[in-house]
């Protein structure tokens, strides 16, 4: 075959061009299979290189794992905490977190799936309560002027900020299979049973029995 027919070498990819192919690669295998249904063979057949090219970038299954949890642990926290920076009404603040989370979700939903899947690895970050309770602890102040200014117990508002997060987040989960009803109205819904049970609350709950 001539020169001019010869089909053109394909471009060698540079050290950080592969780490990042090898990211996207396992990052859509991890939210399909999980990480105990992942292989390090399969992740580098995936991506048409050799095993040890993987070990090469990241030691083993367990060190792209982590990168990508990082990643999607901190594009969540970056956008529901962004949604909370605005001062305003409580109830725009709920509003706000709920439609941060479902944009999170469209826009992320392997990310999504795999930060809601239980981590391998005991990391601070790496599971979906600690992530619960990473924005929980920024909703805390948030709640607790608006306790102190309707007569309750300010210290109640770490618990309430868990419940409030827990239900968003729980809610997320749910839509990302059910991806019904429309986005603008599980917010919606959210925001209703969050403001109308908040606004309605007892200085001092009881149980009836």
């Amino acid at each position: 075959m001539s020169d001019a027919h010869r089909a053109p070498a394909r471009a060698r990819m540079t050290a950080s061009e592969r780490r990042e192919q090898l990211i996207s690669v396992a990052r859509s295998l991890f939210a399909e299979k999980g990480f105990e249904g992942t292989a390090v063979e399969e992740i580098a057949t995936r991506a048409s290189v050799s095993k040890p090219v993987v070990y090469e970038h990241f030691g083993g299954k367990e060190g792209i794992y982590a990168v990508i949890v990082d990643r999607e642990v901190q594009a969540l926290t970056s956008t529901l905490i962004g949604s909370l920076a605005m001062r305003g009404h409580p109830k725009m603040l709920v509003e706000r977190t709920s439609l941060a989370l479902l944009d999170y979700i469209e826009a992320r939903e392997d990310g999504f799936r795999i930060l809601i899947r239980d981590s391998p690895m005991a990391q601070a970050t790496g599971t979906f309560s600690s992530l619960i309770g990473d924005v929980a602890t920024q909703v805390e102040y948030l709640l607790e002027d608006q306790f102190q200014a309707h007569g309750l117990e300010a210290r109640t508002a770490p618990i309430y900020a868990q419940m409030l997060v827990g239900m968003i987040m729980l809610t997320g989960q749910y839509w990302l299979d059910a991806r019904s009803p429309a986005k603008e109205q599980v917010a919606a819904h959210l925001v209703n049973l969050a403001w109308n049970g908040l606004r309605g609350l007892e200085k001092t709950p009881s149980l009836s029995s």
